[in-house]
């Protein structure tokens, strides 16, 4: 079949991608204290300590860890010249917040204990930003949401996915009508050997830790689609199992689990290995911090112990009467996802090909550098011939999309944003409320509706009608 290439749409305003400008020196800081100081929390220490260092700051660091709050506040010492950060120990949470007086608090701890720094910040007058997902199950959220209702403090929810230049060519097609309304969306997405199976030696692989992989990592695929489509999940019905890593598997093929975790193990053979001592900032951060609390960020992908699934599908049901097919594993060799939406004047899919951000074994890294698959997007109208629409590109992390959310975060006078990709408390309860709804057909093989879980969240139709 014949595919026609074209460009259309003004990529700018697409993308924001016209030059930064000047920021000038407040008279006033902003200031932030962030909860929960491992990897994640470059994200935001970061840009505060640089782009936006002449309008923000940050005041305080907490975490259960001192090894992991002494490495931060020496990097941000002596990478950036920032000086004066208080560290608090994760009990000490409301007296980082009575000394520093934040007017944000930042949580990036695990994923179970997002709640309950989030409602403290907003009961002693904080906003706050948190890193996805929101929290992991239905009374969290619940708790959440009506902390919001209560105190009347905002929650940014950093969904960078929303930022990057495909995706946000997918939005304006959709909200311009090309595909008319839609009826049924088809979302597969892919993780591969490297990165998939970083979250089988983490605290991930523990479902009362993260969600699973359901609630963790498909919180940003089910944002994506919520925000594609502007629609409220009413019901959904999941199937999930552990196909592929856990010790039962590796046994079922012929695979010998020696060792417990890959650090100062014998590991030659094995491609899933991870070694924290070759590399400096997982040596800071994890191994060197083992000693504070004993987690260990190196398990055997292959050993005992992991509850949360691999291979996962779901159908969700939205209440504008769209349907989801989702599909989610973490065993693959390749990286990336592909979504089809069908309307009734056509369809638009959409592919995207990840190269493995994840710092991890030994056995992909020649076949990420060999990689040539490539993003591709196709419109294809009733009665019509497909065309391949051009993909803008943009530089920064995760495809671009990091930059550009940073600014709406951390820039007093952020640049105007016409795609509606800020999420707040409605977004975040939307998305993992699906993945919650999910766990709980997983484990009772049934419908589950997400307003008996949930009623806070309302009975609005879309996501711009809520609360």
């Amino acid at each position: 079949m014949q595919i026609n290439k074209y460009k259309i749409f003004d990529y700018a305003s697409v993308l924001n991608t016209f030059p930064i400008k000047e920021r000038e020196m407040s008279q006033t800081k902003t200031k932030y204290a962030l909860v929960g100081t491992g990897g994640r929390a470059t994200m935001f220490l970061d840009p505060i300590a640089t782009t936006y260092k002449n309008n923000a700051e940050i005041v305080g660091l907490c975490d259960i860890n001192p090894t992991r709050l002494s490495y931060h506040k020496k990097r941000l010492e002596q990478d950036f010249n920032i000086k004066n950060i208080s560290l608090y120990d994760a009990n000490n949470f409301d007296k980082m917040i009575d000394e520093c007086k934040p007017e944000h608090v930042i949580v990036t701890t695990i994923d179970a204990f997002h709640h309950k720094y989030i409602i403290r910040a907003m009961e002693l007058g904080c906003d706050v930003i948190t890193e996805k997902p929101m929290t992991i199950d239905g009374e969290k959220c619940r708790a959440i949401l009506q902390t919001i209702q209560s105190t009347g403090k905002k929650l940014r929810v950093t969904f960078n996915y929303r930022w990057a230049p495909g995706p946000t060519k997918v939005k304006q097609l959709l909200q311009e009508g090309t595909i008319g309304d839609i009826i049924h969306v088809d979302m597969e997405y892919w993780l591969n050997t490297s990165h998939g199976a970083d979250y089988f030696r983490r605290w991930h692989r523990e479902k009362n830790k993260s969600g699973g992989l359901i609630v963790h990592k498909s919180t940003h695929h089910f944002d994506l689609v919520n925000w594609w489509i502007n629609a409220v999940p009413e019901s959904v019905f999941g199937m999930g199992k552990l196909a592929f890593y856990g010790q039962e598997n590796a046994k079922n093929r012929g695979i010998e689990t020696t060792y417990s975790r890959y650090t100062g193990n014998s590991y030659k053979e094995d491609p899933f290995a991870l070694d924290l001592s070759k590399n400096d900032q997982l040596k800071a951060l994890y191994l060197n911090a083992e000693k504070d609390d004993g987690y260990i960020r190196d398990r055997n992908v292959f050993d005992d112990g992991i509850t949360i699934e691999d291979t996962m599908s779901l159908l969700v049901h939205y209440r504008t009467g769209t349907t989801l097919n989702y599909s989610l594993n973490a065993y693959l060799p390749r990286e990336g996802y592909k979504v089809v939406f069908n309307g009734n004047k056509g369809i638009i899919e959409y592919t995207e090909a990840h190269n493995s951000h994840i710092i991890t074994g030994q056995g992909n890294k020649q076949l990420a550098k060999e990689m040539k698959w490539e993003n591709k997007l196709i419109l294809q109208k009733l009665f019509s011939s497909p065309q391949e629409l051009e993909i803008p590109s943009s530089e920064g992390g995760h495809g671009g999309a990091d930059p550009l959310i940073q600014e709406q975060i951390f820039d007093s006078n952020p640049r105007a944003e016409i795609w509606g990709r800020n999420a707040g408390h409605e977004q975040g309860a939307s998305s993992i409320l699906i993945g919650s709804a999910a766990n709980l057909s997983f484990k009772n093989q049934k419908l589950i509706n997400i307003a008996e879980i949930c009623p806070e969240l309302g009975n609005a139709k879309q996501l711009d009608e809520l609360y």
